[in-house]
């Protein structure tokens, strides 16, 4: 609750059916959306069932990116601007980009 990074930027969307798990150190830019549910795709009035979304400790997620239900990030894990994350990155230590977000760089 101490880590002024993660929640100071506007135009954030959290959504949290299912739970959230930001680690300390992140910053989130602009416009980013980490959502834990989507519609069910049967009834689109429905919520599928939520998933829960982790970002690990120091990672830096890029303006107006998504991170889609069931995604952990491990720490050091930085997301490009404007990318959509569908999968986990658990090992961290890396950027990510693009749509759907896959790794463009290695950090040591």
């Amino acid at each position: 609750m101490d880590d002024i990074n993660n929640f100071q930027m506007p135009g954030s969307y959290f959504q949290a059916f299912g739970r959230i798990v930001i680690g300390k150190g992140t910053y989130i830019a602009q416009n980013v959306g980490i959502i834990t549910a989507n519609h069910n795709l049967q009834n689109l009035d429905l919520q599928a069932e939520a998933k829960p979304v982790s970002i690990g400790e120091k990672c830096w997620i890029g303006m107006n990116s998504v991170i889609l239900p069931g995604v952990e990030l491990g720490p050091h894990t930085i997301v490009g601007a404007g990318s959509v994350v569908t999968k986990s990155f658990v090992d961290g230590h890396c950027v990510i980009a693009g749509n759907p977000a896959k790794v463009i760089r290695h950090l040591s």
